[in-house]
């Protein structure tokens, strides 16, 4: 397919967003997959013709083969008519020359780069004042951040930061033993007493429910429940998951993010050893390590990771770039021993399949990468978002004085089916609300929704006093 020549189908309906992508990898791909089921603009450029195909066989947008570095397939993708342009490719010189062009081209509009290399993110004010990238996401960063507070939170599978950190948002499986089995919602409070915590989604067979007072949470259910960082511990402890030791660390593949992993975690007072079996990689490792122990070695070998007493280790973090190799190193290790085993996995579709064979503790920089991504897509006041499942979306949004929510109970608000109000943060205060409870201007309010109710819940929060 030449520029310009390829199938082009738009998604119908009323369009808040047009955004060119660069790039139709994995976080491509699951971008321009969610913009689309929301009937959003989205033009896709990429070099491979078989990258492209897939894109087209999975969901309604346009594309345009060709280089997302060329002024004139940007200028073809209809770059003065965007709002946004994605350049999410896994080069950083690609995603920063394509911002280049696209600023030459369109001035004003908001550039967002997929970039890692730390050399270029310490000059991100350079970047944003000469050419004008407005948003630098780094999905290692968010990785090291989702494992230290997997580390941090027994019993959590999956758990992200709302409202900077002070709210979080955390999800468990319901075992037997769970005090929460058989519980309906409407009796929660009678089992979780004064615990501030609220239900925010239950996935169910791998759809998420968004769940009503007649709802119960029964075992084998992964549940999603937000509340304040002050009460992560007691609610898990609570959920019969004790803090446990976490002292010992092995990590396996000492490439960029295992590098910057191993940096964090020695900040803190853990053993962290980190192994790769690169003798030269090892070698730059041990250079940049200080207290560390590194060692040269193949993680989906069980004689190698018996001689290190892997089944005295507390947590194994498998943080290869192959997946097959992070799988089997984290199973190897549970099998002798281990208690937790935390898995990359760079291939999205690969998570459920993973936690059906019993690696529950799952990270993906480029799910990371997406989420980090929709925070500053979405509109209406949006600080930030947390996807669960593909299916739905935790987002926080800060009401503006002139937001037509100001002054309005929760009761009134008329939000679409697939929607629940879980806090609303006022000032230094957290509230769990109740539908008579007031929108205050400067309130933040974080909302769960179903992916097919976005663009209603994005019209609202856009919605200003005095216009329809």
């Amino acid at each position: 397919m030449a520029p310009g020549k390829g199938r082009q189908i738009i998604a119908t309906g009323v369009l808040f967003l047009k955004a060119i992508i660069i790039g139709a990898g994995e976080v491509g791909f699951y971008v321009a997959q969610r913009l689309a089921s929301e009937q959003k603009d989205v033009v896709v450029i990429d070099r491979n013709p078989a990258v492209l195909q897939r894109i087209l066989d999975h969901m309604d947008v346009q594309v345009l083969e060709g280089s997302g570095c060329s002024p004139l397939v940007l200028g073809e993708a209809g770059i003065q008519k965007a709002n946004m342009l994605l350049a999410v490719t896994d080069s950083d010189e690609i995603n920063l020359m394509a911002c280049t062009f696209a600023n030459m081209l369109a001035p004003g509009l908001t550039k967002l780069a997929r970039i890692r290399n730390d050399e270029y993110i310490a000059y991100a004010e350079h970047l944003s004042r000469e050419i004008g990238i407005g948003i630098i996401v780094n999905p290692e960063v968010e990785v090291v951040r989702t494992i230290e507070h997997m580390l941090s939170a027994p019993g959590a599978v999956d758990i992200s930061d709302l409202a900077g950190g002070r709210i979080k948002l955390a999800g468990t499986w319901i075992t037997e033993a769970n005090p929460l089995a058989g519980t309906r919602l409407m009796d929660l409070r009678g089992k979780v007493g004064d615990r501030r915590m609220i239900v925010a989604a239950i996935v169910r067979n791998d759809k998420v429910i968004v769940p009503s007072g007649a709802d119960e949470i029964r075992r084998g259910d992964l549940v999603y429940f937000v509340c304040e960082d002050t009460e992560l511990q007691p609610v898990f402890s609570f959920l019969g998951n004790r803090p446990g030791r976490k002292s010992n660390v092995l990590i396996i593949g000492g490439g960029n993010i295992g590098l910057r992993l191993a940096r964090s975690l020695e900040k803190k007072p853990l053993h962290v050893k980190l192994m790769d079996k690169n003798p030269e990689r090892c070698t730059i490792l041990a250079n940049e390590l200080g207290r560390t122990v590194v060692l040269n070695g193949d993680g989906t070998d069980q004689e190698a990771l018996q001689e290190e007493n892997i089944g005295q280790m507390d947590v194994i973090v498998t943080m290869t770039g192959n997946e097959e190799s992070n799988i089997l190193s984290s199973l190897l290790a549970k099998k002798l021993g281990t208690p937790m085993a935390i898995t990359r996995l760079n291939k999205i579709a690969y998570m459920p399949l993973v936690r059906a064979i019993g690696l529950e503790h799952i990270v993906s920089p480029r799910m990371s990468a997406v989420n980090s991504i929709f925070k500053h897509v979405r509109k209406g006041g949006v600080l930030s978002t947390v996807a669960i499942k593909d299916q739905a979306e935790a987002m926080e949004a800060l009401v503006s004085q002139d937001s037509s929510l100001v002054g309005q109970p929760l009761k009134d608000l008329n939000f679409p089916m697939g929607v629940l109000v879980l806090c609303i943060m006022r000032q230094d205060s957290v509230l769990i609300p109740s539908g008579n409870d007031v929108i205050l201007s400067g309130d933040r309010f974080i909302i769960l929704s179903l992916t097919e109710s976005i663009p209603d819940v994005e019209r609202m929060l856009s919605r200003v006093r005095g216009r329809s």
